[in-house]
């Protein structure tokens, strides 16, 4: 049996983590999530030793500071991070944003749904696809030792 599937969502936007904490509560399949107010933080959780990685990553681009392409880019480039799949969870519409995100290897680009209603929907669905997509042991599995090539 597949535990539940774990999600952190990077966004500044406190009312956004709000409406997503609700909506993930809201949803048919198990899953915990975890909100991050910014990328650096993000980061600096996603790469303690001592961090149980998340199954996916949701990521917001306009953020201050550090914005999401600049966090996707550190996630990709960290030996440890680089495959956790990150889902770009953004409002932008830039074709320039969404080339980037996936030249940066982004695993989807989604511009946010405008009401709550589609807002769960896209999760549901979301979850859905990324709780049968995973296996039993992913990420826990994740170690610089077992991603080099053989």
């Amino acid at each position: 049996m597949k535990r539940p599937l774990r999600v952190m969502l990077i966004d500044d936007n406190p009312l956004d983590r709000a409406l997503a904490e609700e909506a993930f509560a809201l949803l048919k399949q198990p899953c915990t999530l975890v909100t991050m107010p910014s990328g650096i933080e993000a980061l600096h959780v996603l790469m303690a030793a001592d961090t149980l990685l998340p199954d996916l990553v949701l990521l917001d681009i306009n953020m201050p500071g550090m914005n999401g392409l600049a966090v996707l880019e550190k996630i990709k480039g960290h030996p440890t991070l680089k495959n956790l799949p990150v889902l770009m969870l953004t409002t932008s519409m830039a074709d320039d944003d969404l080339r980037r995100a996936y030249a940066l290897h982004a695993s989807a680009y989604l511009p946010k749904a405008v009401s709550f209603e589609g807002f769960l929907t896209q999760l549901e669905g979301l979850v859905t696809f990324w709780h049968n997509a995973k296996t039993t042991t992913w990420p826990n599995t994740l170690t610089p030792e077992n991603l080099m090539p053989q």
